[in-house]
């Protein structure tokens, strides 16, 4: 049995099947990561989420900002953006049983004999990875519970910044799900700083990447994980073997990019990607 960990689709099936077929993929041998995102801004958003579906237990994913974002529309809870192309999960006849698979997807999956923990965006430098993995539970408990809905409409917006354990409510919640589906940079002393997008050298003085922060708790912890296409694009992007990046900017004409996590030293695998979108700003 080999296990792969594939970065963000964003609805972007084809390069998932070529890079699937050059790896030699069988789902009844074979078992899949994938960084979330499965949808949005691409052209196959209800086919990939049909595919990985399909899987049934081949396939891991955790949610990403997209998924969330997906769940978050189609329950009215926020509104569309003109750059979405959701519409065809929107109108499926399986939207219902498609968007309640999507639903109970995880936040952070932990794997401790393989000895890798997956999650879309990071963890912020106070969590270790039992904390991490406590806060996660938390927030899926609240995606699949009676509130759903309610907590979907709250999760928008960049505050609180910082963790605190007397966090309560929507705002505790809303910082669980931005540290683990939107995290790129923090502070030095912990706070998220969510608007910053661009390579490690491009950011404002004071962030770092974060994964770089000094006295991060789950330093040691081999984690692999998404969101960051320009840091992905540099092929696993962080100079590290115990931090991974498999966003490779696929929907934006860059790379899918894949890491078989049961091999030593192995490094990441990839295809090319046609551009179905310009990145935001061209």
């Amino acid at each position: 049995m080999a296990v792969y960990a594939v970065g963000d689709l964003q609805g972007c099936l084809d390069p998932l099947r070529r890079l699937l077929d050059r790896l030699g993929f069988d789902p009844a041998r074979d078992r899949l990561w994938l960084t979330g995102d499965l949808v949005n801004r691409g052209p196959s958003s209800l086919e990939t989420l049909r595919f990985v579906r399909g899987l049934g237990e081949a396939a891991v994913c955790v949610l990403g900002n997209h998924d969330l974002h997906l769940l978050a529309v189609a329950a009215g809870a926020a509104p569309g953006r003109p750059e979405d192309t959701l519409d065809a999960v929107l109108e499926a006849p399986d939207r219902e049983a498609l968007l309640a698979w999507l639903r109970a997807r995880a936040l952070l999956h932990h794997d401790a004999a393989l000895g890798w923990t997956l999650v879309h965006a990071g963890l912020p430098p106070q969590w270790d990875l039992a904390e991490a993995a406590e806060r996660a539970r938390e927030a899926e408990a609240a995606l699949r519970g009676p509130g759903w809905r309610a907590l979907l409409a709250a999760m928008y917006g960049d505050e609180p910044a910082r963790w605190d354990p007397a966090l309560a409510g929507h705002a505790r919640l809303r910082f669980i799900v931005n540290a683990l589906t939107r995290l790129r940079y923090c502070t030095a002393d912990g706070a998220l700083a969510l608007r910053h997008k661009g390579p490690p050298g491009s950011q404002p003085e004071g962030c770092l990447p974060w994964y770089a922060v000094p006295g991060r708790r789950s330093a040691g912890t081999r984690i692999v994980f998404g969101h960051w296409s320009t840091l992905g694009a540099l092929a696993g992007g962080t100079g590290r073997d115990d931090v991974v990046c498999l966003d490779g900017g696929c929907v934006w004409g860059g790379r899918l990019l894949a890491l078989r996590l049961d091999a030593e030293d192995a490094r990441p695998l990839s295809v090319g990607c046609t551009r179905a979108r310009l990145p935001t700003g061209w």
